[in-house]
């Protein structure tokens, strides 16, 4: 992968990788809602008993994301800068619920510290167009992607929330957001 960034493909395939950590057997009480963050200690702590030079390249919820950014259940996945290993935690109900190696070859910048939350992200997103796009299409969110160098080549190494809408009959709408400014960058229709 081009640079050490994640590309398109990769971005594909983690999209289709992660949830694949979210499968469990549906719970008899779904846990409250909570934003990203909430769950990055637990997964930390995990990722570095895993691999002390863990780092976290990548989050996305693994359950439907509430109007606030919460969602019942999120996952982190790790990178090994060492071994080149990569492993996701998913966090729910203020516990691991899966964990899984990620078989795959990645190369990927870790997030710095200092990313926006999933509220405010979503905040973001939809003041710009998720709002308009949700009420002009019943349209709902559907994802919320966490991870550094994709989807802006003018600057390749700024972390990003990337939000995907849906539609029933519509094309789906996409809006990225710059993780440390808040501000959306990006957004377009496919």
């Amino acid at each position: 992968m081009k640079n050490g960034l994640l590309c398109r493909t990769g971005f594909a395939l983690l999209v289709l990788l992660v949830p694949a950590v979210a499968a469990l057997p549906a719970a008899a009480k779904t846990p409250p809602p909570i934003a990203a963050r909430a769950g990055l200690e637990l997964a930390r702590a995990a990722a570095a008993a895993w691999d002390g030079e863990a780092e976290l390249v990548y989050v996305e919820n693994d359950d439907d994301v509430n109007a606030s950014g919460g969602a019942s259940r999120w996952s982190f996945l790790f990178l090994s800068p060492g071994t080149g290993r990569a492993r996701a935690w998913s966090v729910r109900d203020g516990r691991i619920a899966a964990a899984q190696n990620v078989e795959m070859a990645l190369e990927a910048l870790p997030l710095p510290e200092g990313w926006i939350d999933s509220g405010a992200a979503l905040a973001a997103a939809d003041r710009e167009a998720g709002r308009a796009f949700k009420k002009g299409s019943q349209g709902r969110l559907s994802s919320m992607l966490l991870m550094r160098g994709a989807f802006d080549e003018a600057n390749p190494d700024r972390s990003t929330w990337t939000l995907v809408y849906t539609s029933p009959g519509a094309p789906s709408l996409w809006v990225v957001v710059d993780a440390a400014e808040g501000k959306v960058r990006r957004t377009w229709r496919g």
